[in-house]
């Protein structure tokens, strides 16, 4: 094939440049054409520029290249197209995004696809090792003949890559001014790459078969369980088995007090806890899903010592969800509950885990964060007033770099904000933003603030702390418990009840939250769009 040296295997060039171990595509092998005509595939894609990979299916695997100012119709207009690498397969659907920081990082949609013919009675594998390529095109945009003529062999120019020249015929299909700038829409989506940039729909998972590397990343979010689902579960004595969320769980210790009465009100038992994992995991879901999940474990309730528990038990069903970590070294956590269904979540907090954190950085890329995190954490001599006055600022100070962040109460006594980003920047990108916000709003009020690492060097004043802002730390999910008295629960307000004199930072308990749901929706769903890019800041 034309451009592959005679001992080179298909594909060997694509892997060897790419780390499968950290982007979000597949490794591929060659495979088979389907039979039929065969495919061909139009990615536009935004890189360090924006170009459109043409890529037909030859001979197993998607022969490409890269076309700067896309495909024409317009046979009177000749179109430059290096000849990149082949790529497997697979990859033929694919649209999503690519870390910045890897070969290729950058948004991608299906900007065309269809199928294609060659030329009659010519072999494309035979006829590319001349240099040239004859393809009759049938997509949705693409239609009629094209030819790709290669016009300089590798090592003159492009980095070494051949440079080919894309050109339509003057047949019927032709359409003289045509241009691939005023038809910029996916025919897979219909959207354009901003928007599939800012809200992907799939993930490639490198460490799976190239075959199952299509992750969806919007997981089906069920219903909550209904008047029915909740009775059978008032009906089990102190164990059982509930089918619920399209799973049959087996539940036991029902009855046990895993949370002390607060207030007046009677304990929360362990089927209160479960019946509530059940009714917010449809809601919490999409913060979950696709990430591995820390479980802060309590067996013996609250009251008692816990323990973090990462890693996912021998004896955990195979249906669920969970994740090899393949940077984990000999000691550490290898495989981790990932709540990719809902049922998975009310398997946890059967399983005792009485608090929920989830990673801020996808599995499928966890070197690249999905969020900046501040958490205003309180020192022994800190107010709630003081803590207000901390978030406020951070609101303040947020709202004047035009960035989108959301408040959750902590359950405890802090305040933590949440601001959603673009794929692409590093854990220490983020934590060196997250310190100069932080830092500027400590300096308005240097005398409630202490920077010292040790809570014992800290004089009893608060921590505005931004080294969260790191791989496998993290911070409570939102409408997670947290093992005190009531079960409070760490719950998203809207910014505005920073100023609600009855505001406390575990005013939320576990039976308020369900109601606080129905009336007033998910506070926190802002953050689910990963659309913002962080601005400059010093």
């Amino acid at each position: 094939m034309a451009g592959r040296g005679e001992d080179e295997r298909p594909l060997q060039r694509y892997q060897s440049m790419r780390h499968f171990d950290r982007t979000p595509e597949p490794a591929g092998r060659p495979g088979t054409a389907p039979e039929g005509t065969p495919r061909f595939v139009v990615q536009r894609h935004r890189a360090r520029a924006l170009h459109y990979d043409v890529r037909f299916e030859i001979g197993g695997v998607l022969v490409s290249w890269a076309v700067p100012k896309g495909p024409t119709l317009d046979p009177d207009v000749r179109r430059l197209a290096v000849h990149v690498e082949d790529h497997p397969l697979e990859y033929i659907d694919f649209e999503g995004v690519i870390p910045s920081g890897e070969y290729g990082g950058g948004d991608v949609i299906v900007w065309d696809a269809g199928t294609w013919e060659p030329a009659e009675g010519v072999d494309p594998v035979e006829e590319l090792a001349t240099g040239t390529l004859h393809a009759r095109m049938h997509g949705e945009k693409l239609r009629g003949q094209f030819v790709l003529v290669r016009t300089r062999r590798q090592g003159s120019s492009s980095g070494g890559k051949e440079q080919w020249m894309m050109l339509h015929k003057h047949d019927e299909d032709a359409v003289t001014g045509w241009d691939a700038a005023d038809h910029p829409l996916s025919v897979l989506s219909g959207r354009t790459n901003e928007e599939v940039q800012a809200d992907p729909d799939r993930l490639w998972r490198s460490d799976l078969p190239a075959d199952e590397a299509s992750v969806e990343l919007k997981v089906p979010v069920p219903d909550p369980p209904g008047e029915e689902e909740l009775a059978a579960l008032d009906a089990l004595e102190k164990q059982g088995r509930w089918e619920v969320l399209g799973r049959t769980l087996k539940v036991t210790n029902l009855d046990k007090e895993l949370f002390p009465g607060r207030d007046g009100q009677p304990p929360v038992t362990k089927r209160d806890l479960v019946r509530y994992a059940a009714q917010v995991a449809p809601t919490l879901l999409p913060y979950l899903a696709g990430r591995a999940l820390n479980m802060n474990r309590f067996p013996g309730g609250a009251q008692t010592k816990g323990f973090w528990h990462k890693e996912l038990p021998t004896h955990a069903p195979e249906w669920v969800p969970r994740w090899e970590n393949p940077a984990a070294d000999p000691g550490e956590t290898r495989t981790y509950l990932v709540v990719d269904e809902a049922a998975a979540l009310v398997w946890a907090a059967n399983f005792g885990a009485l608090e929920w954190h989830p990673w801020t950085s996808p599995t499928a890329a966890p070197d690249r964060p999905s969020y900046v995190l501040f958490d205003i954490d309180p020192g022994e001599q800190t107010t709630w007033e003081e803590v207000l006055v901390m978030a406020r600022l951070h609101r303040t100070a947020l709202e004047h770099l035009g960035v989108r962040g959301r408040p959750k109460v902590t359950g405890r006594r802090g305040v933590q904000i949440w601001v959603p980003i673009r794929p692409g920047p590093t854990f220490d990108q983020t934590r060196a933003w997250a310190e100069t916000v932080s830092r500027s709003v400590g300096a308005v009020v240097p005398e409630l603030v202490s920077w010292k690492w040790t809570v014992r060097d800290r004089g009893g004043l608060a921590r505005l702390d931004y080294t969260q802002n790191a791989v496998n730390k993290t911070l409570v999910a939102p409408y997670s418990p947290r093992p005190s008295a009531g079960a409070p629960v760490s719950v998203p307000i809207e910014w505005d009840e920073l100023d609600d004199p009855a505001l406390r930072p575990d005013g939320f308990l576990l039976r308020d939250v369900v109601p606080r749901l129905l009336e007033r929706g998910d506070l926190f769903a802002d953050v689910l769009d990963h659309d913002q890019d962080l601005p400059t800041v010093t």
